[in-house]
């Protein structure tokens, strides 16, 4: 029934349809349900690469436990900017920060990281990030010092002189090219490998093959890199009524 909690079985079809490859709306529509019901659906449970049917019907099903056990946490969120759907981009805010675990982000970081890339002004401060992760400023302290060392956020202060933390619109280019020249650090540890190991046996040709290897992925990541870097830069269309 529109409205209603998902059952098992509409679970089970959600999957179908995912898996098959179509649209959310089509998959909604033979439903009987809003399109956003099945966005929501699949965004917080793995989204369209990892949704399960079984798997998405028992976290469903803890997270009403705890809802029902947990006294209330807080006020509930703020309407979103630009009318959008609360519930969604919070779901969307989960799958992001599973996908930066899963590149080897730990997970407070990669809360906090997602926090920040969500943010419309791309920068939040201790305060902000408290409020909405509902972690201690000492959890904050620590994710902040971890990405500003890894060269994903930087600092700054504000007006009112507050600490503000700034995801720059370079930080992925920043990102593959030191990803970049980790990989060709490893090609040359390989390369000093053969000269010690002996370019004609096995394991030297091994070592020979691993090098050339990760020259060529580390250059051509590189230069990807260079050439797209203003697309990082692209400014979002103006609305019918003149706003971004």
């Amino acid at each position: 029934m529109p409205g209603g909690r998902l059952t098992q079985q509409e679970r089970q079809q959600i999957a179908l349809g995912v898996a098959d490859g179509l649209a959310y709306a089509e998959i909604a529509r033979r439903l009987d349900r809003p399109t956003s019901t099945v966005t929501r659906e699949v965004m917080r449970n793995g989204g369209p690469t990892g949704y399960r049917a079984d798997l998405a019907h028992r976290a469903t099903e803890r997270r009403a436990h705890r809802r029902t056990q947990a006294a209330p946490q807080g006020p509930e969120p703020a309407p979103q900017a630009y009318g959008r759907d609360a519930e969604a981009v919070a779901a969307y805010e989960e799958v992001l920060t599973t996908v930066m675990m899963q590149s080897g982000m730990p997970r407070m970081m990669a809360r906090v990281m997602a926090c920040l890339c969500l943010s419309d002004a791309g920068s939040l401060t201790a305060s902000d990030l408290v409020q909405h992760l509902r972690i201690s400023p000492a959890s904050v302290s620590k994710a902040v010092a971890f990405l500003d060392g890894q060269g994903m956020i930087r600092r700054e202060r504000d007006e009112r002189r507050r600490e503000r933390y700034v995801v720059d619109d370079d930080v992925w280019y920043q990102a593959m090219q030191a990803s970049a020249r980790a990989t060709a650090h490893i090609a040359e540890i390989a390369r000093q490998g053969v000269g010690i190991l002996g370019p004609a046996t096995p394991a030297g040709s091994r070592l020979e093959n691993i090098g050339r290897f990760l020259d060529f992925v580390s250059e051509s990541a590189s230069r990807a890199a260079e050439q797209a870097r203003d697309i990082l830069h692209t400014k979002p269309a103006p609305t019918p009524d003149g706003t971004n």
